[in-house]
């Protein structure tokens, strides 16, 4: 059961760090932003970060579910990974470590706010920041990728849990969004000092996860796969 809660908490914290990353959480400042502005109250603010938070969370709960599900039904699949597992995740976790850590890059092109999908929110006005979250839900940055498809999908798989997990992950994705929302509504003219400070407690946040990740990545490598621990 402890077991458990410590993968629950690890991907809440894998949803909070991905929303804290640079690329999303500039995308959530401008998304939050650009509904927000067209609302004309704080509270419209915080009702568009709320929704626009829902949109991104239900992205990973789909996609989540999807993955794990699929992989668990077929019996063959589902032996294994319950087999293989834990020699697979090590090398992941040293991977994701290592991207985390700015050792390992690459690129992956997203998805541009077209025109007329920019005219379709903006008429939409609140309503419109729910569509925003899971179109900008769906354009994984490097960072993000990582966190979901190398961390989240193999701790959901190794615990069968295919909508709590990327639940939780979603969860933990919309608290700074919806953090983000409040500054907003606040007042605009804090936004740049918070952004500046938040980047900077991420980088020393996803150091810290990423030196983790790479150290138990090896340790697993070590136990599971050379049988050395």
């Amino acid at each position: 059961m402890s077991g458990w809660l410590w993968a629950a908490l690890s991907a809440s914290w894998l949803g909070i760090l991905t929303s804290m990353s640079p690329c999303p959480l500039a995308t959530n400042i401008t998304a939050i932003s650009f509904v927000g502005r067209r609302t004309g109250s704080p509270r419209g603010v915080l009702l568009a970060g709320l929704l626009y938070a829902l949109g991104r969370a239900a992205v990973y709960v789909l996609i989540g579910a999807l993955l794990v599900s699929s992989l668990l039904s077929a019996s063959s699949m589902s032996l294994v990974l319950q087999t293989w597992m834990n020699k697979i995740l090590g090398p992941i976790l040293v991977l994701v470590g290592m991207v985390m850590l700015d050792l390992l890059r690459f690129t992956l092109k997203g998805h541009a706010l077209g025109g007329r999908f920019q005219q379709r929110v903006e008429r939409w006005g609140v309503l419109g920041a729910l569509p925003l979250g899971f179109i900008f839900a769906l354009s994984f940055c490097p960072v993000s990728a990582a966190l979901f498809f190398g961390s989240l999908i193999p701790l959901a798989i190794r615990h069968g849990s295919g909508v709590i997990f990327p639940l939780l992950f979603g969860i933990g994705t919309a608290l700074p969004v919806i953090a983000m929302a409040v500054v907003v509504a606040c007042g605009a003219q804090f936004l740049g000092s918070v952004f500046s400070r938040v980047t900077q407690i991420e980088q020393w946040m996803r150091r810290i996860t990423g030196g983790v990740f790479v150290g138990v990545g090896i340790y697993l490598s070590l136990a599971h796969i050379y049988g050395v621990l």
